[in-house]
C-alpha cells in the first residue's frame, strides 16, 4: 500500500504536543517456520505530550479508530523507531493535550498544512 502523498520528515528533537505525526515502527514477528520477521507498521497520531529529557524522553501519541481512543508511548530514542513524519501542526498553548481525549470535537487551530 503506498501512499502518493508525501509528508515532511521530522527530527526527534523538533517533536512538540499539538503536531499529528507519522510513527514508522519496526515490528518483529516470527513465523510458522520459526524464522524472524520484520516489517514496518505506521501508527498516524496526535502528540499528547512530550515528557522528560536525553535518554528516558517519551511521547505519547493518540489515534481513534472507530470510536475507540488508542494511545500509545514512544521513548523518543528507541531503535525500534524507523522514520517520523509530520503530517499537520495544530496551534497549542499548553506542553499537555490531554484535554482533547474528553472533547467532543477538537478545537485545535491549523498552523500549517504539509500535504
Amino acid at each position: 500500500m503506498s501512499d502518493s502523498t508525501k509528508y515532511q520528515p521530522l527530527a526527534i528533537a523538533d517533536i512538540i504536543s499539538g503536531m499529528q505525526i507519522r510513527v514508522h515502527q519496526k515490528i518483529k514477528e516470527m513465523n510458522t517456520k520459526g524464522e524472524d520477521k520484520e516489517r514496518i507498521q505506521v501508527f498516524e497520531g496526535l502528540v499528547l505530550n512530550v515528557r522528560g529529557s536525553g535518554v528516558g524522553r517519551t511521547m505519547t501519541v493518540r489515534k481513534v479508530t472507530d470510536g475507540i481512543g488508542v494511545e500509545r508511548i514512544y521513548p523518543v530514542l528507541s531503535p525500534i523507531i524507523d522514520k517520523l513524519e509530520l503530517v499537520r501542526k495544530f496551534k497549542v498553548s499548553k506542553g499537555n493535550i490531554s484535554f482533547v481525549r474528553n472533547a467532543k470535537s477538537r478545537k485545535l487551530r491549523e498552523v500549517k498544512k504539509l500535504a
